[in-house]
């Protein structure tokens, strides 16, 4: 039985100040627990119903797992219809980016990216298409949002994922800088090239101007209708399977 103080906390998590303070996320559905289960992330707690024991048992009993009902899960979960199981994660303290991480491959920048449900999307869309690090402008939405954890489906466990200066990284780093522009070269006609950085812009305004400058690639989907836009985690996964269409050329 969890006491209130207790389910105060876990329901705090849903937001970034006190995730921020206690250090933790919450993970909800089996599939996405398991994930974060199999990775290096350190799990802290995972709760349970009932309805869902056999399968909670068969994880890692190295785990600390606290068996609770369904009243009580449905009062931690951030889900309308909540999952019979949620972890809590401790966040990761990620090292220094190291740039050279970032060598003889391709990585993906945020510049301000602010829905949950697209940053998920691209991070879901990097672990597919084997992409290990996505880079983050200090105000893009927080990963560990619920909705953006959700989002991803578990991908979150495998793909690194940092905050910060972006023209920093972008004035040190000794790479390509495609940007996604709407003036740019024509992507199915883009030599990408072994290696380099994709830069996706806010939802509504794009590239930032001190980001933006530091594009030395512009690169456009080309409109073949008459949508105003085309969704960020769309064009992002237009980006990834090009780059890697172009390798197999």
């Amino acid at each position: 039985m969890l006491s209130k103080s207790h389910i105060s906390l876990l329901q705090s998590l849903q937001h970034k100040k006190f995730r921020r303070e206690h250090g933790f996320f919450l993970v909800e559905g089996y599939k996405s627990v398991s994930e974060f289960v199999n990775s290096p992330y350190q799990v802290e707690t995972v709760y349970y119903t009932p309805a869902i024991a056999p399968k909670v048992l068969k994880l890692s009993q190295k785990i600390n797992f606290q068996e609770i009902s369904s009243g009580i899960l449905g009062k931690i979960s951030a889900l309308k219809t909540p999952a019979n199981i949620i972890a809590v994660i401790k966040i990761p303290q990620w090292p220094v980016l190291n740039y050279n991480m970032l060598n003889k491959k391709f990585s993906i920048l945020l510049d301000g990216i602010q829905d949950p449900g697209n940053m998920g999307a691209i991070i879901r869309t990097a672990d597919w298409f084997g992409i290990e690090h996505i880079i983050c402008s200090e105000d893009s939405v927080d990963v560990y949002n619920p909705k953006v954890v959700q989002a991803t489906m578990g991908s979150l466990a495998r793909v690194n994922v940092h905050y910060t200066d972006l023209s920093a990284v972008l004035s040190q780093v000794n790479l390509p800088v495609f940007g996604a522009l709407l003036d740019g070269e024509n992507i199915y006609h883009t030599n990408f090239g072994p290696e380099g950085l994709i830069v996706m812009g806010n939802e509504g305004n794009g590239l930032s101007p001190e980001v933006k400058q530091l594009v030395n690639k512009a690169v456009t989907i080309p409109r073949m209708g008459h949508a105003e836009s085309l969704n960020v985690a769309i064009a992002t996964a237009i980006f990834c399977s090009e780059i890697t269409r172009s390798k197999h050329l």
